[in-house]
């Protein structure tokens, strides 16, 4: 898979209807695996101050919520939605539910996975709330769930990719 064709992989949005990466813009896209059960829930806080701060110069937040781990979002998708913006006002996009690891993991995680975090890991999603920074030109940064998004390396990755955006 070459870089580019990341950003044209499919996933549902939270009503079903089809998107792309390329959907929400030419910028970055940070992506996250999400859950209300979590020990890393209050990430969503964080993860809304990148969306307010970065959002008008070419961020999108994209939350895709999982139960994979432990069944810390068991909810419908009305459920997290409703979570979402009633706890942490969340503006950002919650989509459809995925699964990250295994025989079904979904195509976009699939493909993310096989980047490395700063580590040099790549491989299984590790636990909710793991962050993949999608570049305009497809470029993938990986950062692992205890990594807050508000982190000086996740801020500065975040503004390097919009600076090579022209944003």
């Amino acid at each position: 898979m070459t870089d580019s064709t990341i950003r044209q992989i499919p996933f549902s949005d939270a009503s079903g209807a089809q998107k792309t990466l390329d959907d929400y813009g030419s910028g970055a896209v940070l992506i996250v695996n999400v859950a209300s059960r979590c020990g890393n829930t209050p990430q969503y806080e964080q993860l809304e101050q990148l969306q307010r701060a970065y959002g008008e110069r070419g961020l999108t937040v994209l939350g895709f919520p999982c139960n994979q781990f432990m069944g810390q979002e068991p909810g419908t998708m009305a459920e997290i939605l409703e979570f979402c913006s009633t706890t942490y006002g969340v503006t950002f996009p919650v989509n459809d539910k995925v699964k990250v690891n295994g025989r079904n993991a979904h195509e976009l995680f699939k493909a993310l996975k096989q980047t490395p975090d700063a580590q040099g890991k790549a491989g299984r999603v590790e636990w909710n709330f793991e962050k993949f920074l999608v570049g305009p030109d497809g470029s993938v940064q990986r950062f692992r769930p205890k990594q807050l998004p508000d982190a000086p390396e996740v801020v500065s990755a975040i503004e390097d990719a919009l600076t090579a955006s022209g944003r």
